[in-house]
Order: C-alpha cells, then sequence, then structure tokens
C-alpha cells in the first residue's frame, strides 16, 4: 500500500495477501497518517476514525439505499447487469439494504425472535451441540475447527430458529459462500456467475419452504413471518424470500469468521485460557475484545442522500462512502495500545456489529453463541493449540479463516 497524507489518498490492492492477511496493521498505518481517505482502487472515501464512523452509522443523510429517492438516470447511474438479475432480487427487500417505511416494517416482523430474552432460550441447545460437536473428535488429539466445529454451530441455530431441517445446513454453507462472493473487492466474472446460481438455487429452495408453512404451520421464525401482520400488511412472497436469505447467511456467515479469529486470537495472545473464561464477566469481556480486534465484517457503505459535510470532504446526493468498522475498533484515539488483545479494556464499545436503524439483528445471537461455545471449547480441550500457521480467507472486506488446525494433548 501507498499513503498520500496530504492529498488523503492511498493505494491498496485488496487482493494481495499481505493486506488481507493482516489488514490491521494497513488500518494503523491510515490512522496515523490520513483516517479518512480516498482509496483509489475502489474510487470512494473510506472513514476509519471511531467517532465519524460511529455517527455516520447514524446519520439519516447517508442510508443503505438511494433509488428510492432519485432515478438511475437522475444520478448518473448504469442500468444493473442483467446476468446477476436473480441475485438483485433475492437483495431487493433485504434488511441490509432497505430504509425506512420498508425497512421498518420488515424489522418489526423479524425483531421479536432475535431480542435477547427469546435467543438466551437457545442456551441449552447451543451447549448441547457444541459439547456434541467436540464428542466426535477430542479422542483424536487434533482437528481443523472450522469444518468441525465453527461452520456447523451457527448454521444450525440459525436455520432451527428460521425453520428449515438442520440436515441442509451443507448446501447452505455452499450456497452462502458464493452468494457472499458479490460483496468482495475485486470480484471476477466468475465470482457473480457463481452467486446468481446460488441465490437461483436459494430463493427457489426457500419458496418450496414457504409453500410448505403456508400450508402446514410450525412454531418457528418462517411461519412467524408468513402469517405476521404489521398495520395490516403482511409480507410478500419476494420479502419472505429476500429476508429469509439475509437471516441465513448473516446469521452464520459472520460467526463462523469469529470462532475462528477468536480462538486464533486467544492462542496467539498468550493468556492462559481458563483465566479469559473464569466467569460470565470475564467471558464476555473476552468475546467483545476478540470482536473489537478482529471483526469478521470489515466495512458498511452508504449512499449520500443529500449534499453533507463530513471531516471536510463534501459529498453530494449519490454519492457513495464506505465505514471501515475494523478500522474504527483500533482507533488510537479510542483505544489505548489498540493492535494488543486486552480482554481487561474497559474502554469504548466496539463497531463490530455497526449501530443506528441497521444495528446487526442478529449480535444477541452470535454474541451467545461465541459466549457459550468458546468457554466450553478451551475446558474440553486443555492444552489446545495452533498445530500450524492459519490460512487467512481471500474475502475481503470479510476477514475469516479458511483452515484452523489445532492440536492437544492427548489424555
Amino acid at each position: 500500500m501507498s499513503i498520500d497524507p496530504a492529498a488523503r489518498r492511498a493505494s491498496i490492492d485488496a487482493r494481495s495477501p499481505l493486506f488481507y492477511s493482516n489488514p490491521n496493521a494497513a488500518y494503523a498505518a491510515l490512522h496515523s497518517h490520513c483516517p479518512t481517505f480516498y482509496w483509489e482502487e475502489q474510487k470512494q472515501w473510506f472513514f476509519t476514525g471511531y467517532d465519524h464512523v460511529n455517527a455516520l452509522l447514524r446519520d439519516r443523510r447517508f442510508g443503505r439505499q438511494i433509488l428510492h429517492i432519485a432515478s438511475r438516470e437522475d444520478l448518473g447511474l448504469p442500468e444493473p447487469d442483467q446476468h446477476v438479475a436473480n441475485f438483485d432480487l433475492a437483495e431487493r427487500y433485504s434488511l441490509l439494504e432497505l430504509e425506512p417505511p420498508e425497512h421498518t416494517r420488515l424489522r418489526t416482523l423479524v425483531n421479536r425472535a432475535f431480542v435477547s430474552r427469546h435467543v438466551e432460550k437457545m442456551k441449552p441447545e447451543l451447549e448441547e451441540l457444541a459439547n456434541r460437536l467436540i464428542d466426535q473428535f477430542e479422542h483424536k488429539g487434533e482437528v481443523e475447527l472450522l469444518s468441525a466445529f465453527a461452520d456447523i454451530i451457527p448454521v444450525t441455530m440459525i436455520a432451527r430458529m428460521i425453520g428449515i431441517p438442520e440436515e441442509m445446513g451443507p448446501q447452505l454453507l455452499k450456497w452462502s459462500h458464493a452468494y457472499i462472493r458479490m460483496y468482495l473487492f475485486g470480484r471476477t466474472r466468475a465470482d457473480e456467475d457463481g452467486a446468481e446460481q446460488a441465490a437461483t438455487e436459494f430463493a427457489d429452495y426457500v419458496k418450496t419452504v414457504i409453500a410448505e408453512r403456508r400450508a402446514n404451520p410450525r412454531d418457528d421464525l418462517l411461519t412467524h413471518m408468513i402469517h405476521t401482520e404489521h398495520k395490516g400488511q403482511y409480507l410478500t412472497e419476494d420479502e419472505l424470500v429476500s429476508t429469509t436469505i439475509v437471516l441465513l447467511n448473516a446469521g452464520h456467515e459472520a460467526t463462523v469468521h469469529q470462532i475462528g479469529n477468536s480462538v486464533r486470537m486467544i492462542l496467539d495472545s498468550g493468556y492462559v485460557p481458563a483465566q479469559l473464561f473464569k466467569d460470565e464477566e470475564t467471558t464476555e469481556r473476552t468475546v467483545e475484545e476478540s470482536l473489537r480486534i478482529c471483526a469478521p465484517v470489515h466495512i458498511f457503505q452508504r449512499w449520500a442522500l443529500e449534499p453533507a459535510e463530513i471531516d471536510g470532504i463534501s459529498f453530494k446526493r449519490g454519492d457513495k462512502v464506505s465505514l471501515i468498522l475494523a478500522a474504527a475498533n483500533l482507533d488510537p484515539l479510542k483505544f489505548t495500545d489498540p493492535l494488543t488483545f486486552r480482554p481487561d479494556r474497559r474502554e469504548a464499545p466496539n463497531l463490530s456489529f455497526g449501530a443506528g436503524i441497521h444495528f446487526c439483528i442478529g449480535a444477541p445471537l452470535a454474541r451467545l453463541e461465541l459466549n457459550v461455545v468458546l468457554p466450553i471449547l478451551f475446558e474440553r480441550l486443555p492444552g489446545l493449540k495452533l498445530a500450524k500457521t492459519p490460512e487467512v480467507k481471500d474475502v475481503y472486506h470479510f476477514h475469516g479463516l479458511d483452515r484452523l488446525d489445532l492440536n492437544w494433548p492427548s489424555r
């Protein structure tokens, strides 16, 4: 990477292993020279400062969509690519993409299932699942943790909540991995074609489950979304498909990454795991510190809905800006020694789940999963250590591992 502090511009190759394997080093350099910068390759302004990112996430002059207030012609935007038409259709009513009033209506219908008091009831199921998975490899003395543990827990739990058969887990993972490649920096035509196929198959499958739930309602989130009205309105078929897909994707993809990231960080930190997880308070602080320093999702983008000036940069309606949540978590103006894992911190809350109206609806579930499964893993496998250097996925602006090979002394 190269940085021109005077011009507030930076050139960063997001496909370089030097960057995506350790983005925190690049973020530290940006904080030192130009926390607000124009990323040459992305042709967009980016914010890394904690206060700016936190404020922009809540600033209603900026939104996740723009075409609800202006046409493509008005903004000079090209027509959508037809080779990803089904992907765009699956995204059209995504909670991540909508603005009020549509966002408010959809979120109100879904939110009840994700509030902390409801999610907390899943703790026994989580404990049982984590222990059952560890039972399958504990005697071996080694494991590739992502495929044997981290991949399985979040997708199983979100499938149970929504009402998708658990045996669909492996297929959901395949669709999700292909689907999210549309969000990668430097995506290829092959990435787009794969995401289009995944979106088509994913949507077709969800429609069959919706039809089955209409005929045979159950006590699950999908049935709730189908049969509950908000101010006299029910969700349409397209809204149900988009909402189900985004909940399945967001409900497991980031948590898979975060389980792997957290385990790696703890093993590299030199801390004794038994001390990090000795009670609920220390466990919670350990989880929050791991979310701060190795967040699974790094960037959220916003459209300027009206003219605005932020940190001396003028934006007109239709401009796009990017907020690097993971870099905001490392702001030296907010966090002392920000690149160091310190679970005893009592500083600003991390921004890994966003803020404002688009604060991650699944945050209570993700936090519960991390607070439950990490202590169980380290308690069940004393002496746990890295068997080899972990491989980081080339999936920026997500951050996770391809593999996490571990071993422990046999007993």
